[in-house]
Parts: structure tokens; C-alpha cells; sequence
């Protein structure tokens, strides 16, 4: 069996990884554009901030890991063109130019995601940069060294992460949103404005509910970013708006959203036969609200690649679908979320949405010490169905959210939840773990 992997980051090195682990003799070739692989960009932001003190430290495997597997691994090598009929792919090598042909028995697409850059004015001044890979992060460490005042358009994980950097290091920092929240996506009003307020104290501009319009430059570096409502000066500005699938490649020959997201069954089959994909080029199953999304996270891409590995010859393992749960720490802020937001959930669902939201001390109050943590419900007022939930204290408290990401996997109820066992130790909770006490006040 000979599988061709085209994309390696996080989904690509987790299919070819396990491919390779479940069928030993089988022949597996990647073509990847760049000449690196398995870079998690979530960590450029702790690298901009000198939390890890080295780019590198941010990948997990290499070519030269893959190749000890046995696997062929191409760097440098762009896809051009795929013939699903007769399984053959054309390849550009990107460092001799030559173009050549490839033939497989199965293919695995793992093509990733690409930065949404809309088409400003003055967008190809100097000093505009994206932020996903690692040529990107080594440009944003080298270029913010001489800049002073740094602008990040958008404010959702990557953005707000780093504009948190940015100031963490000295510089004048201006965070820009066309939303009226930061992290609307993942966050209900009452943890935003908490989010909102740190960055305040600590000197961000937070700028929210403009639009970008264009930028202006002196010389051919940027100066300054105009919006619909103001202008911000800018030695530098890193544009974080979101990210879209990197399907042009197969745009028209397999069956997608409208973004171009492709879709796959269970078993993360594509409409052609013997043709795979995962990651964030792909569709998500999303339980809280039964259907399918666009939902581009690592987590999705490393548990989508691993189920390639097991499905590459037969359906056997299907996909669980996901919660989209994410979690996030702003300053002295530790922040999760699970499922839908309030907010999503009633402009995105029929759902009778209803929610309950409670603060309270993590532990017993006779102990030395205890941080107060605020908790949120959403639930279906009809089939009583946990729907989603976020939690915010200065006391890492996240993994809350992880319990309650398999509470919504499994359809539990409010009634379930505000019962279900939870130990009592004092150094560590409540008598009531704080997921029973929000679900009791849900009831």
C-alpha cells in the first residue's frame, strides 16, 4: 500500500505517524511546501514574550524523526494538481522547479489552514505581518525588536495572546477588533469584559467595533493603521483575523462547504474514493449543536490525523465529533470554554437557550487560602441538555471545562450533572465540586 501524505503539520505528522505504526510495510510519501513540519504556532506568542526563550523549542517532530520511520519524506514540494480518477498527483519541486508525477493507492489530504488577509490599502508596506508559521515567528521576534508601537488586528486566542506579549515586552501596544468583545467566539460578555479590563490596567489600547479601512507608511514601512473610526501609529502590525481552509487545490473536485472546507464522513473519508483528509482544511462534527462547522484547532487536527491511521484500510474507529474546547491565559487570568457560548448558541441554534452563572471560592474557606472562580452553564431549557460553559480564576482551574467537554459529548442533562460524583478532598474543592453547584442553581 502506498499512501501519499500532502500537508505536514499537526494532522499530516499524526496520520503518517500512525500509518506508519499500524502498517509497518506499507510506503509512505509526504510532499509539504515548506521545509519544516509540526510547528504548533500557538506557542509563538509565548516565544514573542520570551516564555520560551527559543523558536525551535516549538516543534514536536521533524523530516528527519518521519524518516527514521521509513517514511519519504519531501520537503520543498508543492502539490499542483490531483487526478482522483487515475490516483496520480503532479509536484513542483520548489528548489529545482522541476515538475513530476506521483502515484498512490491512498491519499491523505492534510493541507491546513491559511490567514484570512482581506485586500487593504497599503497592505504590502514593510512591517505587515502574518502569524501561523515558523518563518513567520522568527519575522515577528526579529522586526518587534526596533518597533514601538505594535498594532495586532484581531482579537481572538492568537491576537489577544499576543498583544499580552507585545506588552509584556515594552512595547506601545494597540489591540483592534471589528467585534464589540475580544474572544466573542469563545467567551460570553461576563468573561470578556474581566479579559477586556486586564488588558486595560496594564496599558493596551483595546480597541473594539472598528473596522480596519487601510494602512499608511513613511518610506515604504508602515505608520499607521486607519480604521472607520481612528487612526493608531504602527512600527508594526501583525494581523490575526482568522484562518480559512487551504483547500484551492482541490477546489471543485471534492465536496465542501462554501468556505472550502471539505467535507468528510466518520471515518474521515472525502467524497472520492481512497481519499482521506483531516485537520483544518476539513469540517468538524460539533455535538453542542449537532451539525457540522468549520473549527480549526490542534486538537481537532492530531485526533483527525490519528484516525486516519486507523482507517486507512478499513473503517474502524469513528470520530467522536468535538466540543471545541480551548482554554486561555491572559495575565492573572486562567480561562476555558466548552461547547456554545450563550451568545453563539442563541444566534446559531433553535435551541431554547437558558444559562446560570456563579462565582464561588475553589475550596473550603476554613482552609488558608482559596481564589473565588466563576463558572457558567448553558443549557437547553427544553431537553435540559448541557450545551457549553466557561470558567475564569486566578487558580488554574481549566481542566473543569475538560469534564465538562465529555459531559456534552454524552448528552448529559442539567439534573445529571448537578448529581454526577465528584470527589471532596478540602486542599482541593468543595463538598459540591463547583460543576455540581452550577448545574443545582441551573435546577
Amino acid at each position: 500500500m502506498k499512501v501519499i501524505v500532502v500537508g505536514c503539520t499537526h494532522a499530516g505528522t499524526a496520520s503518517v505517524v500512525n500509518i506508519k505504526n499500524k502498517y509497518e510495510d506499507s510506503e509512505v510519501v509526504v510532499y509539504e511546501k515548506n521545509d519544516n513540519l509540526s510547528f504548533l504556532s500557538c506557542g509563538i506568542a509565548l516565544n514573542v514574550g520570551k516564555v520560551i526563550d527559543t523558536t525551535e523549542k516549538l516543534f514536536y517532530n521533524s523530516p528527519e524523526g518521519l524518516q527514521k520511520l521509513g517514511v519519504k519524506t519531501n520537503m520543498k514540494h508543492e502539490v499542483l494538481d490531483i487526478d482522483f480518477v487515475n490516483k496520480k498527483i503532479t509536484v513542483k519541486n520548489l528548489l529545482t522547479d522541476e515538475v513530476f508525477e506521483d502515484n498512490y493507492d491512498k491519499l491523505v489530504l492534510t493541507l491546513g489552514s491559511w490567514p484570512i488577509v482581506p485586500k487593504f490599502e497599503g497592505g504590502s508596506l514593510e512591517n505587515i505581518l502574518l502569524c501561523k508559521n515558523y518563518d513567520h515567528a522568527k519575522e515577528i521576534i526579529k522586526r518587534s525588536e526596533n518597533a514601538e508601537n505594535v498594532v495586532v488586528i484581531g482579537a481572538g486566542y492568537i491576537g489577544v495572546e499576543l498583544a499580552e506579549a507585545f506588552e509584556m515586552q515594552g512595547k506601545n501596544t494597540t489591540l483592534i477588533d471589528a467585534e464589540e468583545r475580544i474572544m466573542a467566539k469563545y467567551l460570553d460578555k461576563e468573561f470578556t469584559d474581566i479579559a477586556e479590563t486586564e488588558f486595560k490596567s496594564k496599558g493596551v489600547n483595546v480597541v473594539l467595533g472598528q473596522k480596519v479601512q487601510k494602512f499608511n507608511g513613511v518610506g515604504n514601512k508602515v505608520s499607521e493603521v486607519v480604521t472607520d473610526k481612528g487612526e493608531y501609529k504602527a512600527d508594526l502590525v501583525v494581523m490575526c483575523i482568522g484562518f480559512a481552509p487551504n483547500t484551492k487545490l482541490v477546489k471543485g473536485k471534492l465536496d465542501t462547504l462554501p468556505n472550502g472546507a471539505i467535507i468528510i464522513d466518520e471515518y474521515m473519508r472525502t467524497s472520492e474514493t481512497d481519499v482521506f483528509a483531516a485537520g483544518d482544511c476539513c469540517v468538524v462534527r460539533y455535538n453542542p449543536a449537532n451539525d457540522t462547522r468549520y473549527i480549526p484547532l490542534a486538537t481537532n487536527a492530531v485526533r483527525m490525523g490519528t484516525l486516519i491511521g486507523n482507517n486507512i484500510v478499513n473503517p474502524t474507529l469513528k470520530y467522536m465529533g468535538t466540543q471545541g474546547t480551548s482554554g486561555i491565559k491572559i495575565y492573572e487570568q486562567c480561562i476555558a470554554s466548552t461547547g456554545l457560548t450563550e451568545e453563539v448558541a442563541k444566534n446559531t441554534t433553535n435551541y431554547n437557550v437558558d444559562s446560570v452563572i456563579l462565582t464561588d471560592n475553589h475550596r473550603p474557606e476554613f482552609m488558608p487560602d482559596f481564589e473565588p472562580a466563576t463558572i457558567k452553564l448553558v443549557f437547553d431549557k427544553d431537553t435540559r441538555r448541557v450545551l457549553g460553559g466557561q470558567i475564569i480564576s486566578k487558580l488554574d482551574l481549566t481542566q473543569y471545562m475538560n469534564t465538562l467537554s465529555v459531559v456534552i459529548q454524552n448528552n448529559m442533562t442539567i439534573e445529571e450533572l448537578a448529581m454526577t460524583d465528584f470527589f471532596f478532598q478540602p486542599h482541593f474543592n468543595k463538598p459540591w465540586s463547583l460543576l455540581n453547584t452550577v448545574a443545582l442553581q441551573a435546577l
